[in-house]
């Protein structure tokens, strides 16, 4: 017969509490730690490469659609247009050498259907209020009269700097206005080398005023040398 215990209960024995030794883990070493690390960061360097490679045709196609949007805008849907290239300070259509065409300074010379010379068309960039500018400039080069203006790419201030894109009044004055253009305050400048600047965004519309006057200012004489019979 089995007696109940009615006592305190009976402790365990001591080898019962005492937990069994963990066992520890091999050490990494350092070398072994750091050709990982070497590995992987390779790794991910190939397939960056890999998708750069993958994506860029995309990449320069999207950017010739993008340029030839803003030719066609600010020359105002122009028949044809040439492309010249600057090399050695001097507009060529047949640059010579190994030099990357996609690099090189370019502008866009149109024409009409008659082949009637319209203006010439050429990309600059300065930084604006937050970040840099990229237009496309439309303007004739016997007169340095402006034929348009477009906005490329631009991070300028939302809702503030960046009307200098979006709003179109700013833009609609600068057709037959002449370079070296003014910015002024006033509404509706009636010197044709002054545009009103934009309330709130002074800054970022000067940055246009200041791209396109020292886009005429460099391009403008290599043009004209061009038409006098530079290098064809």
């Amino acid at each position: 017969m089995t007696h109940a215990h009615h006592g305190p209960p009976i402790p365990p024995s001591a080898e019962a509490v005492v937990p069994p030794e963990t066992a520890k883990a091999p050490e990494v070493s350092s070398f072994k730690l750091l050709a990982t690390l070497a590995l992987a960061g390779a790794a991910a360097g190939l397939l960056v490469v890999a998708v750069y490679k993958a994506t860029l045709p995309t990449i320069e196609r999207y950017s010739a659609a993008k340029v030839e949007t803003a030719v066609r805008e600010v020359l105002k849907n122009p028949a044809r247009w040439d492309t010249l290239y600057l090399q050695n300070g001097a507009l060529t259509r047949k640059p010579v050498g190994s030099a990357d065409l996609k690099d090189m300074p370019k502008a866009y010379v149109g024409y009409d259907e008659s082949g009637k010379e319209l203006g010439a068309a050429v990309t600059a960039q300065e930084p604006g209020f937050q970040e840099e500018v990229l237009l496309m400039i439309g303007f004739d080069p016997a007169t340095s009269t402006l034929i348009g203006f477009k906005v490329v790419d631009e991070k300028e201030t939302p809702g503030l700097g960046d009307k200098i894109e979006r709003d179109t009044s700013f833009g609609g004055q600068f057709p037959g206005r002449v370079a070296p253009l003014k910015g002024v305050k006033a509404r509706n400048p009636s010197d044709p080398s002054q545009v009103q600047t934009i309330t709130g965004a002074t800054i970022s519309s000067r940055a246009v005023i200041r791209i396109i006057n020292h886009a005429v200012e460099k391009w403008q004489p290599l043009l004209a040398n061009y038409d006098k019979g530079g290098t064809k």
